[in-house]
């Protein structure tokens, strides 16, 4: 019983360590062992789960160890408080180790290869620990669609649970790797651009340029006394994005035009940004007197069509955008000639179809 008490103990002090930055020294090796304590523990919840005595002493145990620590002691170790506990210790171990920007790449590999063997190698154990790792993602995502549901939210990126849930798991990233120090947002932010799909981490950041300011802190922040900046991690979002040019524009390309309106109407900086890329896109266009109609010279010029709508979308915005977005076309119109009949300034045809020009 002492050797399985000490086990306990061993593996409560790895679990506290496992969400802190100390875990940048952990190695393969480490990481390996934590997972056969962790699963150890299982076995022990699976094989004493009716035993009212052994029960009884690991859940003493436990309650002895919070009062050692003092008030600080249940933080340490959120989780794992009671018996029934035991028996998710790699379910717990997993979620932190994923969540911590702190652990090496080596250890992240075997973290992975601990949680996707690969086919033929998979046990019993390791099937339940993905798929509790399925059912707490799915969880989360039907948490944010009821959510939705009840308050009749229609934004373009409200509509996808899954787009939001990556977007609030960015802002918890961005914020524990400012606290690590062991790398820069921008750093973060560019390592990520590097290893995902463009298109759907453009939507993950312009969700969560839109996630409410001052969120509620999760429960466990509040516990470890570190409550989040409200707005910090979209801050860190817009200045990466202010300091990249190349990514700016495709963010500005790419997305539809109401999400872009809905960013631009929350952050007045990228707001500029997009009405500068939107007059850029303007010049590059001429007029074919056979057509008609506003053409560009190259097939990656924005076409007449999706460049008027996505002015008819900000000036749908309410004010100031809306008079900031005709003031900056007046001025282009007055620098291009004045002109009042279509087919002479581009800006003087913008504003005739937004139904602002004489």
């Amino acid at each position: 019983m002492e050797s399985l008490l000490q086990h306990l103990d061993r593996f409560s002090e790895v679990l506290a360590v496992s969400r802190t930055t100390h875990v940048s020294s952990w190695d393969p090796g480490t990481v390996r062992r934590a997972f056969q304590w962790a699963r150890y523990l299982g076995h022990i919840h699976r094989r004493f789960s009716r035993n009212v005595h052994i029960r009884t002493v690991l859940e003493r145990r436990l309650q002895n160890q919070w009062k050692l620590k003092g008030d600080s002691g249940p933080a340490s170790v959120p989780g794992l408080t009671n018996f029934r506990a035991l028996g998710r210790c790699d379910l717990l171990l997993s979620q932190r180790l994923l969540e911590n920007p702190a652990l090496g790449d080596a250890a992240f590999h075997s973290l992975v290869q601990e949680l996707f063997p690969g086919p033929g190698v998979l046990d019993a154990e390791k099937e339940t620990l993905q798929g509790s790792l399925a059912l707490l993602a799915r969880r989360r995502s039907a948490v944010h669609l009821l959510h939705f549901n009840g308050y009749g939210e229609s934004s373009a990126y409200q509509e996808d649970a899954l787009i939001k849930t990556q977007a609030e798991l960015l802002l918890e990233r961005l914020h524990e790797v400012g606290r690590a120090e062991a790398e820069s947002p921008s750093q973060f932010l560019s390592s990520l651009w590097e290893r995902l799909p463009h298109s759907n981490f453009l939507k993950v950041i312009a969700a969560a340029l839109l996630l409410p300011s001052s969120p509620r802190p999760p429960k466990d922040e509040l516990e470890l006394g570190s409550p989040k900046t409200p707005g910090e991690g979209g801050q860190e979002l817009v200045h990466w994005l202010l300091g990249k040019s190349d990514i700016v524009a495709t963010f500005c390309r790419n997305l539809p035009a109401g999400l872009l309106t809905s960013v631009a109407s929350r952050h007045p900086e990228l707001f500029q940004v997009y009405l500068g890329q939107l007059t850029d896109w303007g010049r590059r266009l001429h007029y074919d007197l056979q057509k008609g109609i506003w053409v560009g010279a190259e097939s990656q010029d924005v076409p007449w069509e999706e460049l008027c709508g996505r002015f008819q979308s900000l000036c749908q915005a309410p004010s100031p955008l809306k008079d900031e977005v005709l003031t900056a076309l007046e001025s282009c119109k007055s620098k291009d000639g004045d002109f009042e009949v279509r087919g002479l300034s581009i800006w003087t045809d913008l504003l005739l179809a937004l139904g602002s020009g004489a």
